[in-house]
């Protein structure tokens, strides 16, 4: 199998990706990006870390055809904002993802779209489908649904350890993925 993956230097910044991630074909990765160990960056996601920096921690999954961006520096606002993705953090198919924060064991769902200077806190859940408009904060246990997204309710605890199953199902899956002709 032929694997199209792209993986680009950009103004001297070159993608850091751990030996053990699976990076799926059809990927770009572009710039000052670092992939932790274990992650998984499925089916034709990209990465654009052109502007400023864009890190993605152990065991973290970013599901099929997700988009990761970031924000440049600006007067008032040096460092821009980098998008910081933890351990063990689950974002769903088709998220788009820019300028944020998603914490350890953070959760953002299908379709979702997190923008600038958001943060989701760690067990906090971006449900399917929602809109987390600029600086908003999701915290620890909270579900947000909605565009643009709202506080719903808290989440009960076989949600939070639902999530926590995911991670470990994704990595062992990224695994299956990468043996049998992934990157």
């Amino acid at each position: 199998m032929q694997n199209d993956v792209t993986i680009l230097s950009l103004h001297g910044k070159t993608p850091k990706i751990h030996d053990s991630a699976f990076i799926a074909p059809g990927c770009r990765i572009i710039g000052d990006v670092e992939i932790g160990p274990d992650a998984s960056i499925w089916y034709n996601c990209v990465i654009r870390a052109d502007v400023n920096r864009i890190v993605i921690g152990a065991r973290t999954n970013v599901q099929d055809g997700t988009v990761i961006h970031c924000d440049s520096p600006k007067p008032g606002r040096e460092d821009g904002f980098p998008t910081i993705i933890g351990e063990d953090v689950l974002i769903g198919h088709m998220a788009m993802v820019h300028g944020c924060i998603l914490e350890d064991r953070a959760f953002a769902g299908l379709g979702t779209i997190v923008m600038d200077g958001c943060v989701i806190e760690g067990d906090g859940m971006l449900a399917a489908g929602a809109m987390l408009t600029p600086n908003k904060r999701i915290e620890s246990g909270q579900l947000w649904t909605g565009r643009p997204a709202k506080y719903l309710r808290d989440l009960p605890e076989p949600a939070i350890a639902e999530m926590r199953a995911g991670v470990a199902h994704y990595v062992e899956n990224g695994r299956a993925h990468k043996k049998a002709g992934g990157a």
